[in-house]
């Protein structure tokens, strides 16, 4: 049942939006029912809940990304009732939200995107002079020193993020709305983030945030908001006490999570995988190495982590291996079952027995045109051809076999995956490269914009695979999530395998020196 927000006064807080009774339909599922929600002025209001839970959906629905009209309840914004035809008009009250995957250009410059569709002009021509210096005067304002004709592609994500505020600033806003600001955030970018949006408040604005990293909503958010299955669960006002992250999961999940990873026993064999001394260029600075002699074993049954900063070579370690997807291969050697195995491409891969999940699920995991069905046998067609023509009716089994298996929240496997929840999405690029069946698995940030229940069962996943007796790589920017799953752990540094640690060996100080350094070239450096 909805429950009214807390409040530690007597007094009627003063609202700045009051969303309420909101129920949301798409066909086949009542995404939000009977939802509220109660934004006090000058405060930053976390929105919390598992994938599918409705956090983004609520969101749409104030933006105007879902019409007036098109849900049933009442929004009242600056005490006044509102409701949105589309997202322009809530931008003009001063409503602006930065979506999880960011609208920006990558040609354009970082002038361009803050004014892209609201270009400063004289007399009918674009005034590039003033838009500079107005984007200089922003970037001052997050704390970004980018020269403003930079293009949006040759800056790392944390600053994109920054862009996106300042392009808000640009479009006075009063109510701003992160949808996981610090996904694909490293630690010192996502500290920085936090901190300006803490300055924002200080500033007068306030903001909604959608995240599922626990610790930082409970460091910086003054109301938590907790969804479960489209419903409004409750409102815990931080200020008050009594507020953790267990407090959060139990609301989140409907139980209390008594160990965040799955009990586990691994059962691990022999070595059958093993790259040596893997070197790759740039794929277009072809000076510029981004894997240097990189070298490591992945046994039977074996999790194997891969721990290192953003940019530190651990994607393209992985993707080079699979098949050269990524940069210009310029030696190193791969063995499995001991004996070398040559592969030049995707397909090559694919048939050696290797399967790889992607960073970005949106882009390189998923096509978004595509429903469930196709997407999950897409990686292993041959398995369902005969004389080269897909059964369509094996097609619909196999997809809905793994629809079960991983519990993925669908109303059908014909549904497309750009409808669903992005926990769900993951779970169906796992069950894509899972029905390859798979000897290695490589995870590239398998949980990233995942909410805890979420992660627990991929946790699961991922060790029922170990269980199989093959062997799984994990790539991730959380160190407790690498200590939590991981057997064995290689660190990786400007594209340099730098040590490997077993899980007893392991903790986050080992782990931060390693990845920080290239403890052999040092010894290297005094030896010589």
């Amino acid at each position: 049942m909805s429950q009214p927000p807390v409040s530690t006064t007597d007094a009627e807080p003063a609202y700045l939006l009051r969303m309420q009774s909101i129920t949301k339909r798409f066909p086949g599922v009542r995404a939000l029912d009977d939802v509220n929600l109660d934004v006090r002025e000058g405060e930053i209001h976390a929105i919390c809940g598992e994938n599918g839970a409705g956090k983004s959906t609520l969101m749409k629905v104030l933006s105007g990304v879902h019409p007036v009209g098109s849900y049933d309840g009442q929004i009242t914004y600056r005490g006044r009732p509102a409701g949105f035809k589309n997202i322009r008009e809530s931008e003009a009250e001063g409503i602006v939200i930065i979506h999880q995957e960011l609208a920006l250009v990558p040609e354009l410059s970082i002038t361009e995107n803050i004014f892209l569709g609201n270009e400063p002009s004289k007399r009918g021509v674009i005034d590039w002079r003033f838009a500079k210096a107005r984007a200089q005067e922003l970037l001052q304002r997050v704390g970004l020193r980018e020269d403003p004709d930079t293009a949006i592609k040759n800056i790392g994500v944390g600053k994109q993020q920054l862009v996106e505020i300042a392009k808000a600033l640009n479009k006075d806003v009063r109510l701003l709305i992160l949808d996981e600001p610090t996904a694909a955030l490293n630690e010192t970018d996502s500290r920085h983030l936090l901190g300006l949006i803490t300055d924002l408040k200080d500033r007068g604005i306030t903001s909604i945030m959608i995240s599922h990293k626990l610790g930082e909503i409970e460091a910086i958010a003054d109301s938590i908001t907790i969804l479960r299955d489209g419903h409004t669960i409750e409102t815990l006002d931080v200020g008050a006490g009594g507020v953790d992250e267990d407090r959060i999961i139990k609301a989140m999940v409907g139980r209390t999570l008594e160990s965040r990873f799955p009990d586990h026993t691994p059962q691990i064999g022999e070595v059958f995988f093993e790259v040596q001394d893997w070197t790759v260029r740039h794929p277009q600075s072809s000076e510029r190495l981004v894997c240097k002699n990189a070298s490591f074993t992945v046994r039977r049954g074996e999790i194997v982590g891969f721990a290192g900063l953003m940019g530190a070579g651990r994607t393209e370690l992985a993707r080079s291996v699979f098949g050269r997807s990524y940069g210009i291969y310029e030696s190193g050697r791969i063995f499995k079952d001991g004996k070398e195995i040559r592969l030049h491409n995707v397909s090559q891969a694919i048939d050696a027995g290797l399967g790889y999940v992607t960073e970005d699920r949106k882009s390189l995991g998923l096509n978004l045109l595509d429903d469930i069905k196709r997407t999950t046998v897409a990686a292993g067609l041959k398995k369902i051809a005969h004389n080269s023509v897909v059964d369509r009716g094996e097609e619909h089994s196999v997809a809905e076999r793994y629809r079960r298996m991983l519990r993925t929240k669908t109303p059908s496997v014909d549904e497309g995956v750009s409808k669903l929840s992005g926990g769900n999405q993951q779970k169906v690029v796992l069950s894509k490269w899972m029905f390859t069946d798979p000897d290695l698995l490589i995870l590239d940030e398998p949980t990233r914009g995942i909410d805890v229940g979420a992660k627990y069962e991929i946790y699961g996943i991922i060790q029922a695979l170990a269980d199989q007796g093959k062997g799984v790589i994990v790539i991730s920017s959380e160190l407790p999530e690498l200590l939590g799953i991981s057997d064995r752990i290689y660190t990786i540094f400007e594209g340099t395998v730098t040590g490997e640690l077993t899980r007893d060996e392991a903790d986050q100080e080992s782990l931060l020196r390693l990845m920080t350094s290239n403890p052999r070239a040092s010894r290297t450096d005094q030896s010589a």
